[in-house]
């Protein structure tokens, strides 16, 4: 379980520099922000795909559906702190 999670936050480390890439433009908070959830998109498509089936439990998501669920969160985070300002 410990390994796990360790996996999953070094996947999300890259994740999230990656979904910036592939999401250029202005973020409301800044590079730390977009890692950050970068790390709760890999959280997040782990606990999706094991929810689905895609993933046996403790294994952490793949590259892409931790990039895809980071994007999403990048895309929502976007949404709702530009509405505020």
């Amino acid at each position: 379980m410990g390994t796990t999670i360790i996996a999953t936050l070094a996947i999300g480390l890259v994740v999230g520099a990656v979904a910036k890439l592939l999401m250029p433009g202005k973020d409301p908070g800044g590079c730390i922000i977009t890692i950050l959830l970068g790390i709760a998109g890999a959280f997040v498509a782990s606990y999706l795909g094991q929810a689905a089936g895609w993933y046996l439990p403790g294994q952490p998501a793949g590259f892409i559906a931790s990039v895809v669920g980071a994007m999403l969160l990048l895309l929502l985070y976007r949404l709702i702190f530009r509405r505020r300002s």
